[in-house]
């Protein structure tokens, strides 16, 4: 038998290697995908899968960015870091509005403390959008921009705190570099969000996640939301008040709480919410909201049977009625259930809330109430709701 030199030995030995590599992944050829192809299929891999369909990574774009690399160059410099001076109090000193401010002084009672949020312009003229729990209470603010040494003093225009909402006007010159308010409900969850804020103070950090749900109902700090847009891209201490935006660089939600018991939940409120109230906001610088005086809950076949009442009974409990308010000048009492308003069914709390913030301020409505058994018919006048 002729025998085989070293240098045949090898190539023999690599050419069966190969030969078998095909028939292990089922086929004669490359053993390995190649890159950014699926090893199913051989078609581009996707960042992930939803119910099947490819979730795709935003693209490249011919400089070799990513888009959002791109649109963050381009509206990073409209955000900005907030700082505060708050004037000096008593009380605790647990204190952490919507888990937001980041304190940069611990806020010891009896001496003044500060903290630092996000904001964003919303126009040339230096008018800039944040959440009023950022600058609630500030005895001065200033505004710190990543192209500038030095600070700029801005004022208070405007604030909501039912919507979280506060509009300032830096004290400087401009024109300043601003961001378009987009169309939340065009927002698909799925969406690819990116948010921009300085969490923990640390200036302009990117956050990259997904529209993770909308329309969602939230008890922070005592204030309930019904309509915010939920996110996983990171949002910490120090981002509210800063933007949630979409791959267009479109403001689509301003970031304003994150939950406290989970990882990777955010929440923001919506551009379609702001532009309601953005206008009252600049010219009035409040948003009237109707207000009748009243704490309430559902009533319930437990509560109708402590009162003695029918367990069929629907409408909406009275548990509080507030000093000085139209609701105990109309007579209204606790223990009163509310059956009908403005000639409306009652169904729960819920209902009569909604009721409520549905009328004008100064509109006189009539009440039906249930008490101990007997349909009394009510007058009251709305009032306007305050704010410390």
């Amino acid at each position: 038998m002729k025998r085989m030199s070293g240098k045949a030995v090898v190539l023999a030995f690599l050419a069966g290697v190969l030969f078998a590599s095909g028939f292990w992944l089922g086929k004669v050829g490359s053993p390995l995908p190649s890159a950014g192809t699926s090893p199913i299929d051989g078609k581009a891999a996707a960042a992930g899968t939803v119910e099947g369909k490819a979730a795709l990574l935003p693209e490249s774009t011919d400089k070799g960015h990513s888009l959002i690399a791109e649109m963050v160059q381009k509206a990073g410099p409209a955000v900005v870091r907030i700082e505060t001076k708050i004037p000096a109090r008593g009380g605790s000193t647990d204190e952490m509005l919507f888990f937001g401010p980041f304190p940069f002084s611990v806020p010891v009672p009896n001496q003044p403390s500060g903290s630092i949020g996000s904001g964003f312009f919303i126009s040339e003229d230096g008018t800039i959008l944040t959440n009023n729990h950022v600058i609630d209470k500030a005895s001065e603010i200033k505004v710190y921009m990543s192209d500038r040494k030095t600070p700029l003093t801005a004022h208070v225009v405007g604030r909501d705190p039912e919507l979280d909402l506060a509009v300032l006007k830096v004290d400087g010159k401009g024109p300043f570099p601003y961001l378009p308010l987009g169309d939340s409900d065009k927002m698909d969850v799925g969406d690819w969000v990116v948010a921009i804020g300085n969490p923990f103070g640390l200036d302009h950090t990117v956050t990259v996640g997904v529209l993770s749900a909308k329309g969602r109902p939230l008890t922070v700090e005592g204030k309930q939301f019904k309509n915010l847009l939920q996110t996983d891209a990171s949002i910490n201490p120090g981002n509210s008040g800063g933007p949630l935006l979409n791959l267009s660089g479109e403001v689509i939600g301003i970031n304003t709480a994150v939950s406290a018991q989970g990882q990777g939940i955010g929440f923001a409120v919506p551009s379609n919410s702001v532009r309601e109230v953005l206008n009252d906001l600049l010219t009035k610088g409040k948003v009237s909201r109707p207000w009748v005086g009243i704490g309430v809950q559902d009533f319930t076949p437990d509560i109708a049977d402590y009162l003695g009442l029918p367990r069929s009974t629907k409408g909406a409990l009275v548990s509080q009625v507030f000093d000085g308010s139209p609701a105990q000048k109309a007579g209204l009492r606790p223990g009163d259930v509310i059956v009908q308003f403005d000639g409306k069914d009652v169904a729960d709390a819920q209902t009569l809330v909604d009721l409520i913030q549905q009328a004008k301020v100064g509109e006189v409505k009539k009440l039906l109430v249930n008490r101990g058994g007997e349909l009394v018919p009510i007058s009251v006048r709305i009032g306007e709701k305050t704010y410390q």
